[in-house]
């Protein structure tokens, strides 16, 4: 979240102006946003899930033979 070092005061991005500007002093506060990235306990338990998934075709495949 943008913040304003005069107004002393985070600002929403929908709350600012359209050119990153702060709504009460008129400074330019907007700032890069960043992409926010899955957590790295997301990503492990998405490994998780495809590793066991994909044991349990290995057993089917097994089974079917």
């Amino acid at each position: 979240m943008p913040w304003c070092e005069e107004c002393s005061k985070f600002w929403t991005p929908t709350s600012m102006g359209a050119d990153g500007s702060c709504p009460s002093c008129g400074r330019s506060i907007a700032t890069a946003a960043a992409e926010p990235k899955a957590p790295w306990h997301f990503k492990l338990m998405v490994g998780a899930v495809c590793v066991y998934l994909g044991w349990r075709v290995v057993q089917l495949v097994g089974w079917l033979v």
